[in-house]
């Protein structure tokens, strides 16, 4: 069976994910899949919009197919990773700036490069069993596939926290973050499909939206803001310690868990893209960590512990309370001739 499904039924391209045994996972092939398709639709007048959804109550993605990348970076391939990663960044560019209308439907996990597939679009839909976030930090990775912007135009600090503890938002947490615009009751879902597939306005979206269930992160907003508007991983700390709070006990666990270097690097992609609303800016500053991430970073360690070994005990590179910011502006800096762009 296919990894995914591309067609065009009535007015819409249809894209779905179709492997749920594995939460739909979006390999290389998938994202050259995507890309492939939105290049054939865009200019053909039959297609007025485009659906992306997946199979399975699960996920709609739960992130981006990691086995092959770990395969090739530990044979130090490091150039697999970084085709993967360029190819599925312009991607990502590509559902931000289409044309026509992009209409996700999100169940279940949706993160890392699920998010990047499910949350650019233009009608993001979420329901009772959707769970957004941004884990890359647990594996040595900053917050790719343009989450970074996202994040970064989060209501006060909450885009650094999310980034960095990788906390999970339910449907309203999602919205209030800017990763969806609209909560739909499930069993709505196919009915609005079906109807858009006719030719529906989008707005229909609208008409069935329902009010979710209570979040979390508004009712956080001060603490987050206390703490996260730190500019150093060792602030951070101090801050959160002196919440003496359950929520500042959680964070600091989270944190505790996660990669020093990823960490401190994503703190200061939070201040250099806060406003930007070019998402290859952000794409570009992510890619400049991804590339380097294989060989100078923690992605590899990150992955054979949460994946691989699956011992959960990561040996980072780096402490938090001795982490040199040059190493962190180093994963950060102008890669020359891998510089992304975009065609």
């Amino acid at each position: 069976m296919s990894d995914i499904s591309i067609r065009v039924t009535g007015a819409a391209g249809g894209i779905t994910l179709t492997r749920p045994k594995a939460l739909n996972a979006v390999t290389y092939q998938m994202v050259t899949a995507i890309d492939a398709a939105l290049q054939m639709w865009r200019d053909d007048p039959a297609v007025t919009r485009v659906i992306i959804d997946a199979e399975g109550e699960k996920a709609f993605s739960a992130g981006g197919d990691i086995a092959d990348l770990y395969d090739s970076g530990t044979r130090g391939d490091y150039g697999f990773g970084q085709r993967f990663w360029r190819d599925e960044y312009r991607m990502n560019a590509a559902l931000r700036s289409y044309p026509k209308p992009v209409i996700s439907f999100l169940q279940g996990f949706t993160m890392g490069g699920g998010m990047g597939v499910g949350c650019h679009g233009s009608h993001r839909i979420v329901g009772e069993s959707s769970q957004v976030a941004m884990p890359e930090c647990g594996i040595g990775l900053v917050p790719d596939v343009g989450g970074s912007m996202i994040l970064a135009n989060a209501p006060g600090a909450s885009g650094a926290y999310l980034g960095l503890t990788g906390a999970r938002m339910a449907a309203v947490d999602a919205i209030y973050a800017g990763f969806a615009d609209t909560y739909i009751p499930e069993l709505k879902w196919k009915d609005l499909i079906a109807e858009l597939e006719t030719g529906a306005d989008p707005s229909l979206l609208a008409a069935a939206q329902e009010t979710p269930a209570a979040g979390t992160l508004a009712a956080h907003q001060a603490d987050i803001d206390a703490a996260f508007s730190a500019t150093s991983l060792p602030d951070l700390y101090s801050r959160l310690a002196a919440q003496d709070t359950e929520f500042a006990a959680t964070a600091l666990k989270a944190l505790g868990r996660n990669s020093p270097l990823a960490m401190a690097a994503t703190l200061l992609m939070m201040a250099e893209l806060k406003g930007c609303g070019d998402i290859r800016e952000a794409l570009a500053l992510e890619y400049r960590f991804t590339a380097r991430a294989m060989e100078h970073g923690d992605f590899l360690e990150g992955i054979r512990a949460a994946i691989i070994d699956k011992d959960r005990k990561p040996r980072w590179k780096h402490a938090a309370d001795t982490l040199d910011q040059s190493v962190v502006q180093a994963m950060l800096a102008p890669l020359g001739a891998l510089e992304l762009t975009f065609p």
